[in-house]
């Protein structure tokens, strides 16, 4: 059997492919309101804390492509350093959920809520201190973070199941993360 097509070593880009494709349809769907804490939990749960890091680059940078092609973000200073400033509150909650997420020898469920927990107020906290200089406090109203926080939760809870679901499924390159130490084998 040629193992060049099946060998999960040769396929270790296809999770992060999935996440930034579906980080381009939540692009669409919800604007400037991507759940990049998800996005940076899942990330930080299925791969290295490098690849994590350049998969939620690769998931911000789809975002802004995705919002000045298609949803015609305006070319201003203000919107290019919002858009810097999301980034930024985007890699560091990836940073620190992988951080927490080397607490796995402790009950997977209650270390993938405090990441989520962690990632989602490192993120928020970022943007409203770049709020404090951008403008904007008024999206930080305590409704309006909770309909992110629920926002994050929601795509946090799919985006965890379908990985799972294809890493139990037997989906060879899901398995040989976690053969790399990341997960428990299947």
């Amino acid at each position: 059997m040629d193992t060049s097509i099946t060998s999960p070593d040769n396929r270790p880009w296809l999770f992060p492919a999935l996440l930034v494709a579906a980080s381009a349809v939540s692009s669409l769907a919800f604007a400037c309101v991507t759940p990049f804490a998800a996005f940076a939990v899942v990330s930080a749960y299925a791969v290295s804390p490098r690849t994590a890091l350049l998969t939620v680059g690769a998931v911000w940078l789809t975002n802004q492509l995705v919002g000045f092609a298609f949803l015609d973000y305006p070319w201003t200073v203000d919107t290019a350093l919002w858009g810097l400033a999301i980034g930024a509150a985007a890699l560091l909650a990836t940073a620190l959920a992988s951080a927490v997420m080397r607490l796995r020898h402790v009950n997977i469920a209650i270390v993938v809520g405090v990441a989520a927990v962690a990632a989602f107020g490192a993120y928020e906290a970022t943007l409203f201190l770049a709020s404090l200089v951008l403008g904007g406090q008024e999206a930080f109203a305590p409704a309006i973070v909770g309909r992110v926080a629920l926002l994050n939760l929601e795509w946090g809870a799919a985006l965890l199941g379908g990985y799972e679901m294809l890493r139990y499924a037997g989906v060879r390159a899901f398995t040989q993360m976690a053969g790399a130490g990341r997960l428990r084998p299947a």
